[in-house]
């Protein structure tokens, strides 16, 4: 069996480097808000181009104290890409704002900018882009949207490590941007971990207080923050696995060459080609309008396959206020995409192997 993805095989090659690293936190007796986490926020706003980066606990926290930080007013309306998944979209219910969900470009999967300026009304305070699969979305055109009207940009990068768009790294180029380290990301922490960037100072050093309680000084609190804190070990984790990202990127990007070259499926519609350098390809996505048939003949050749996401947000049962909307790009990406294994640990024998068992279902498609 291929196996989707085996967090064991990824962390292999960094493991005694990973043990030492973790070592050394549990000697120091400082485990929260120190040196490991200081390094890392340095090393990875500098690996993003940016100014500044801030450690959080998780990407959904990245999202959600981003938003908290601009403070927009109860009711305010945030467009959200339709087809994301529900971590996107949850900060804004949390903080009592209205998620407005845009239609993605069909081929792509990311939200369309031409749909954006008709979505947007005297409530409308910030956009959020979800560069959905590691591809960065039309940064220069919804910027332009969002000067135009006065709104904040907001990039959920939780896919994105190491994408670039137009030359900038993704985490350069919004208001802000969230990461997410969960283990299975590009750089993968080994446990719950997020980041925020910006070249925003004002809101840099907002984030820093609201992610500690809303303190900077030991009991001296200025804002009504949460516990949101990249821990130390998890910090020292990340640094020493960030300095591998580019080659791991690179191997992933080897392999969506072949995928995009090799693979000659009729009625399968593969990811874009025409950024294959650029984008970070966290995931491999197809589309196939009879996609159970697929994953099953897959799994009868021993290939392992995932679905990123079977079900979009107002079909969900925590959005039935949205389940009245008409999406039906959304809807039809979310019925038919596959997710290929991809990632640096695969061989090139696999890779091959998955090529050949794609390309032979012409021949199997009455199985």
């Amino acid at each position: 069996m291929i196996p989707f993805l085996d967090l064991n095989q990824i962390n292999a090659p960094h493991l005694e480097a990973i043990e030492q690293a973790s070592l050394r936190v549990l000697r120091s007796g400082w485990y929260i808000l120190g040196n490991e986490l200081k390094a890392f926020e340095n090393a990875f706003a500098a690996y993003c181009q940016a100014q500044y980066c801030v450690g959080v606990a998780n990407g959904l926290d990245a999202i959600t104290l981003i938003l908290k930080s601009f403070d927009f007013p109860q009711g305010s309306e945030i467009i959200v890409p339709a087809n994301t998944y529900i971590a996107s979209v949850l900060p804004v219910s949390y903080l009592h704002l209205t998620p407005v969900l845009v239609e993605p470009d069909a081929y792509t999967m990311l939200i369309n900018p031409s749909l954006i300026e008709a979505s947007i009304t005297p409530r409308t305070k910030a956009i959020i882009t979800v560069d959905l699969y590691g591809r960065s979305c039309e940064m220069e055109e919804i910027m332009d949207i969002a000067n135009r009207h006065g709104l904040k940009v907001i990039t959920d990068a939780a896919q994105a490590h190491g994408a670039r768009y137009r030359q900038k790294k993704v985490g350069s180029i919004a208001h802000a941007t969230a990461f997410s380290f969960y283990p299975t990301k590009n750089l993968g922490a080994l446990g719950d971990a997020g980041a925020i960037t910006t070249n925003d100072k004002a809101l840099a050093e907002r984030v820093t207080y609201l992610r500690n309680y809303g303190s900077k000084v030991r009991y001296k609190n200025d804002y009504q923050g949460v516990n949101s804190r990249l821990d130390e070990i998890q910090a020292a984790i990340l640094n020493v696995k960030l300095p591998y990202l580019d080659a791991d990127n690179q191997r992933r990007k080897d392999i969506a060459q072949r995928y995009l070259s090799n693979i000659k499926m009729p009625n399968l519609t593969l990811p874009p080609a025409d950024r294959i350098q650029d984008d970070a390809w966290h995931l491999f996505v197809v589309r196939h309008p009879q996609r159970e048939k697929l994953v099953s003949y897959l799994e009868r050749q021993g290939i392992q396959t995932n679905i990123h996401y079977p079900l979009p947000i107002h079909k969900q049962a925590a959005y039935k206020d949205l389940e009245h909307l008409t999406l039906p790009i959304t809807e039809q990406i979310h019925s038919e995409v596959i997710s290929l294994p991809l990632h640096p640990m695969l061989t090139d024998q696999e890779v091959s192997t998955m090529i050949d068992a794609l390309n032979t279902f012409i021949c199997n498609d009455h199985d």
